[in-house]
């Protein structure tokens, strides 16, 4: 969704955030430290976990390495390194029968862990982004064009290499042109830029604006919310069908517009998230906000005849929960409804107290076979007809008077008549 200028700058600073995680420490240095989500956690969860993780009926020794306070004594005493580097296969870990092995890299990794003072950090996605980062220095002053671009330059600068040269205009065209519509520029947008391009000659300050030109014209385009609202549609499991059984057709293509909408409109994040989880419960909610709900209601319907209502609202109950998790937190949240989640730090707990929130949608999941709109429904009237419904309604209340006003005339007529 095309952001705020505040929102923009968050978002930068979310990338930038991510560069570090995935470039390593903002510095130049031989040995950065090991950070712990990136480096370590991803060993243990692959190889160690498994016998030594949150899976209580899986746990072996009693040994948990997934929590500091109960692995550290065990690290700090030299155990863990002695297990993987043994020769021995009654001993060595991770033992032969998992199938699983620790690589020259990932013990060099939990050495080196150990020898920082294995430091562990909570999941990623729960810790609060820091207030600010430091910038790296890079040898190339002339490359970066933004701030982001320095920490790329540092970690390329880091390995040896130099930046590709710049694209050619046209190439970049074609880029910028699928990346923001998902679809190839036109013969006359090629021609028409690089007339731009061919006139601004050497003049950067002209290239640069000819860039932002077509970044501005391409952000205007219908086609950006289209293109943009593929990502979210699918996090939030649209479909134009029932999905099971004899499935029918679903008329949830108003919701689908509205997205598109939304993004064409640039709706700020809060609200675009507020309206689809909640827009009803708003104060004297829009049809609009109203619409955007239909989010809660992209699920299953079953016209199976035996089918149990209870047990599909339960199940749409749960779907809730599950696009919820995905589209909005980034987490899986089908594994903390059976058990907490081995993996990420989800109690089943948190799951059906979660589940309290999306529990009283008057909707079982279940239809009949005629061709009609699953309650609860909206009269979505085009402009032209919400006038003439405006007008009907008018002309109703209009009649209504006029046939009070007679009741009461003929009440008086009725005593004139008795007393005459």
């Amino acid at each position: 969704m095309p952001l705020s200028m505040s929102d923009l700058q968050f978002s930068k600073h979310c990338f930038v955030l991510f560069a570090i995680a995935l470039f390593g420490s903002t510095g130049v240095a031989d040995e950065p430290e090991i950070d712990f989500n990136r480096d370590v956690r991803p060993i243990l969860s692959d190889k160690c976990y498994f016998c030594h993780g949150p899976d209580e009926e899986n746990n072996k020794a009693g040994l948990r390495l997934d929590v500091r306070e109960e692995a550290i004594d065990y690290i700090e005493s030299g155990e863990l390194l002695n297990r993987i580097h043994e020769d021995d296969e009654e001993v060595v870990m991770p033992p032969p029968e998992s199938n699983l092995t620790l690589t020259g890299k990932d013990k060099a990794i939990l050495e080196k862990w150990i020898e920082q003072g294995a430091k562990y950090e909570p999941h990623w996605a729960f810790q609060l982004l820091p207030a600010s980062v430091d910038v790296p220095a890079t040898k190339d002053d002339a490359w970066p064009r933004e701030t982001l671009d320095r920490f790329v330059l540092s970690k390329i600068e880091q390995q040896g290499f130099a930046p590709s040269k710049e694209a050619p205009p046209e190439r970049w065209l074609r880029r910028v042109t699928l990346d923001l519509t998902g679809l190839p520029p036109t013969r006359q947008e090629t021609n028409e830029f690089a007339e731009l391009i061919r006139s601004a000659g050497d003049d950067k300050t002209k290239k640069q604006r000819a860039f932002e030109s077509v970044v501005q014209r391409l952000l205007s385009s219908p086609a950006f919310g289209e293109h943009m609202a593929i990502a979210w549609l699918d996090s939030a499991r649209y479909a134009d069908s029932y999905g099971y059984q004899s499935d029918k057709l679903n008329t949830q293509w108003p919701y689908r517009d509205w997205v598109i909408k939304a993004f064409n409109d640039n709706l700020p994040y809060d609200k675009f998230l507020t309206w689809q989880l909640a827009g009803d419960l708003m104060k004297s909610p829009t049809v609009e906000q109203k619409l955007a709900t239909a989010f809660n209601r992209i699920h299953r319907l079953n016209n199976e005849g035996g089918a149990v209502f209870e047990e599909w609202r339960i199940e749409n109950v749960a779907d809730r929960v599950h696009t919820f998790g995905t589209a909005v937190l980034g987490l899986t949240m089908e594994c903390c409804r059976c058990h907490d989640h081995k993996y990420d730090p989800i109690p089943m707990r948190d799951y059906y107290s979660l589940g309290a929130f999306f529990n009283s949608i008057d909707e079982s999941g279940v239809y009949d076979r005629t061709e009609k709109v699953p309650c609860p429904s909206i009269l979505l009237p085009t402009p032209e007809q919400a006038e003439s419904l405006q007008q009907q309604q008018q002309s109703l209340v209009q009649a209504e008077n006029t046939y009070v006003d007679q009741l009461d005339q003929a009440k008086i007529r009725w005593e004139k008549w008795q007393h005459s």
